[in-house]
């Protein structure tokens, strides 16, 4: 497994990574990490690699676009002095598009999505041991869909800039368009967009699929 004692693994991102996390920065005892796949992340590597003492902080925070995210970078993932981060975001980036339309200041393109996001990579990039791009995604199916075709933009974009900046790019729109191929979305999220524990699930296992995670493995 690529994470060692002492580690600190930060998940920067919106309601997705948020899921109920103490703000503006979550962690420890009781409900503070959330409910999201950081949660499944964290239970996953402590249940399986007890001996490995690993520090897990969710910076999710519900709304947030990436200019959101931008703005508080620094205070709620830099200045945490983290080994890893992992960033999902540009869900509401898209969401606000379709669901508001008429309120343009709150809509956040293409173009600036990827400033954006790059200037968070570039904020940690040979700082910390990784990055993870998390992509966003919308539980449709229909790639001709109007929000899926335009989701589809965003996710083309992190993973040009993982491969730019050699960060490791984990595709929740493919795990989840898989998914949907065998159970409908409702069975995930009423909203195609916030998962419940079986879609937290999923993600974590994406996620840790690209960490040397061994389930096998026994710490004990």
């Amino acid at each position: 497994m690529i994470f060692e004692s002492g580690d600190r693994l930060v998940f920067a991102g919106d309601s997705v990574t948020d899921m109920g996390s103490a703000q503006p920065v979550g962690e420890g005892l009781f409900d503070n990490v959330g409910r999201s796949y950081v949660r499944e992340i964290e239970n996953l590597l402590s249940a399986v690699y007890p001996e490995v003492n690993l520090r897990v902080t969710n910076s999710g925070i519900s709304g947030n676009t990436s200019r959101d995210l931008l703005s508080r970078f620094d205070r709620d993932v830099v200045s945490l002095d983290p080994d890893w981060v992992s960033i999902c975001i540009g869900i509401n980036d898209v969401w606000r598009q379709f669901d508001t339309p008429a309120i343009f200041d709150a809509q956040v393109m293409p173009d600036e999505y990827e400033s954006n996001v790059e200037k968070m990579i570039l904020a940690v990039k040979g700082r910390v041991k990784g990055i993870f791009i998390l992509s966003p995604y919308y539980m449709e199916p229909n790639r001709e869909d109007r929000m899926r075709a335009r989701m589809d933009e965003y996710v083309a974009i992190c993973r040009k800039l993982a491969e730019k900046h050699g960060c490791v790019f984990v595709d929740f729109q493919k795990l989840y368009a898989d998914y949907c191929r065998v159970r409908h979305s409702s069975y995930i999220a009423w909203d195609r967009i916030h998962p419940n524990q079986v879609g937290a699930a999923l993600m974590a296992r994406e996620f840790l699929s690209h960490c040397g995670f061994d389930y096998g493995h026994k710490g004990f």
